[in-house]
């Protein structure tokens, strides 16, 4: 082959590559464009001409969204190869220096965003050559991303174990049942599942690792559960509470997050749900200084919040 017609010869620049990938996990060039803070002509730009220095048809349009061809998904797939190649050189780099760079890419499920943030920034404080990407989502959206590679470290409280992976414990996630300050039940010392079953039980998706913890619970004490009205996100979950829609089962992380006084816990007999959080990553897969480093960081500051409360 003529070097003139290799591909890395052609006007193809890693930036029209990272505008692509963008493009391809969001299905839009406009969600793609506000991630990167570029203009939606300047990303439509770089598609175009990325798709004309391969001489293939990237994407095809369907009902205003954008879909990856046979081709484009091919192109994915090298160019994630690619980005991790020259990741790993950095980090490698970086491993030389000591931390004084690299990045570190974390996905959570929704109920981690409650933790994972705040050790996160104290580690960015002292690391500050460190560039942190943070994705959360879902249990479904995190698998995903999990399946395709993307990321150094996952957290999930069910981790799919139908995948290859390795799973390491991180920190206790009990999932307590939580209703407005003025409920009815709330001076009570001991509730009884059933007398809380004619309440409106509000819940995530289909997909929430929660929702999965909360069904594998009734299931074993043989509990009944009323039909669940299902919510989009924890928050909106909280705020229906406040408002008096109904009740939930959500993470005591969060009930402490919330703005006091506004929601209580109800000390129902048999909860806690006992849950659990933990880091994932794909069996096999080496994990750089700076995950190991991330990782180190969170264990110590568990350690001194245990001690403090001790």
């Amino acid at each position: 082959m003529s070097w003139s017609r290799r591909l890395h010869t052609r006007q193809t620049t890693f930036r029209q590559l990272e505008i692509f990938m963008a493009v391809a996990d969001h299905g839009s060039v406009t969600h793609a464009a506000k991630v990167l803070h570029l203009a939606q002509p300047t990303v439509s730009t770089q598609i175009a001409k990325l798709a004309e220095a391969l001489n293939c048809r990237l994407f095809e349009q369907i009902s205003k969204k954008l879909y990856l061809t046979d081709t484009g998904q091919e192109v994915l797939d090298a160019t994630r190869k690619l980005f991790a190649v020259m990741d790993n050189l950095e980090t490698r780099l970086a491993q030389r220096a000591g931390l004084s760079l690299g990045h570190l890419r974390i996905s959570v499920v929704t109920t981690a965003k409650y933790l994972i943030p705040r050790w996160l920034g104290e580690f960015c404080e002292q690391y500050p050559g460190i560039e942190p990407e943070f994705q959360i989502g879902n249990r479904a959206e995190i698998i995903e991303r999990l399946k395709h590679n993307m990321d150094d470290l996952y957290v999930f409280s069910n981790p799919p174990r139908e995948l290859d992976i390795e799973a390491e414990f991180l920190t206790k996630n009990p999932l307590v049942v939580i209703a407005k300050q003025e409920h009815k039940l709330g001076n009570e010392k001991h509730i009884s599942w059933d007398q809380l079953y004619d309440e409106r039980l509000l819940m995530r998706e289909q997909g929430s690792g929660t929702r999965y913890a909360i069904e594998q619970f009734f299931a074993q004490h043989g509990y009944r559960m009323q039909s669940p009205i299902t919510v989009a996100s924890n928050e909106a979950i909280k705020e229906s509470v406040m408002a008096g829609l109904g009740i939930a089962i959500l993470s005591r992380h969060a009930l402490n997050h919330m703005a006091p006084g506004n929601l209580i816990e109800l000390p129902v007999v048999n909860f806690p749900i006992p849950n659990s959080w933990y880091w994932v990553s794909p069996k096999g897969k080496q994990i750089f200084e700076a995950a190991t480093a991330f990782k180190a960081h969170v264990a110590n500051s568990l350690r001194l919040d245990l001690t403090e409360m001790s």
